[in-house]
This record gives structure tokens, C-alpha cells and sequence, in this order.
């Protein structure tokens, strides 16, 4: 009976070393690696920025500047033709409610009047 309050004592340290384990470091893991993920993501906007004006004053002392505008505008229509063509790649072009597209839905509801 002697050794009753150190059994109580040790029991309340693992549980409070347990739930330790499984919230508070969890958390503070996640915390850690969206600090990362944001730094990572910023330093990728500013390498990208960099990137675009170091090209631009490239193109601009190989043709005049109004051009070095021409030519990266063309690029950046083309790149956003290009991923407004994609976005809807894997969907289908009809839109379904229920088991029936929106236009046999619509036909058969003017059949109806």
C-alpha cells in the first residue's frame, strides 16, 4: 500500500505524456511544416518574379522594349489559353441532374405543358 501514491502518480504521467504525444506535438508538426510550405511558396513567387524580369530586360536589350512586351504578353496568352482549355479536361461538357442531362430534363418539361 506503500507504493500506492507512486503507481497514481506514474499512471497521471503517461496519461498526460500520451495525450501529449497525440495532440500538442501533432499540432505542433502540422504548424511546423505550413511555416515551411508558406517560405517554400513565397521564395518560388519571388524566384518566378525575378525570373520574369530578368527575362523581360533580356528580351528588351535584344529587341526594344515595347517588343520584350509583345513577346512575353503573347506568352503568358498563350500559357492562359492553354489552362482555360485544361480546366475542364476531365469534366463533361453536360451538365446531369439526377439521371438526365439538363437539356432532356428541359424537353420533357415542355412536353409536359
Amino acid at each position: 500500500m506503500d507504493d500506492f501514491p507512486v503507481k497514481i502518480a506514474s499512471l497521471l504521467e503517461s496519461v498526460a505524456v500520451r495525450v501529449r504525444s497525440l495532440t500538442v506535438e501533432r499540432v505542433a508538426g502540422w504548424a511546423r511544416w505550413t511555416a515551411v510550405g508558406v517560405v517554400v511558396g513565397l521564395l518560388g513567387l519571388v524566384m518566378a518574379i525575378f525570373t520574369i524580369v530578368a527575362l523581360f530586360r533580356l528580351l528588351a536589350g535584344l529587341v526594344t522594349p515595347e517588343g520584350a512586351y509583345a513577346i512575353l504578353g503573347g506568352v503568358f496568352v498563350l500559357a492562359g489559353i492553354f489552362l482555360w482549355r485544361q480546366r475542364l479536361a476531365g469534366a463533361d461538357d453536360e451538365i446531369v441532374i439526377g439521371d438526365q442531362s439538363a437539356a432532356e430534363r428541359i424537353a420533357t418539361e415542355l412536353r409536359e405543358l
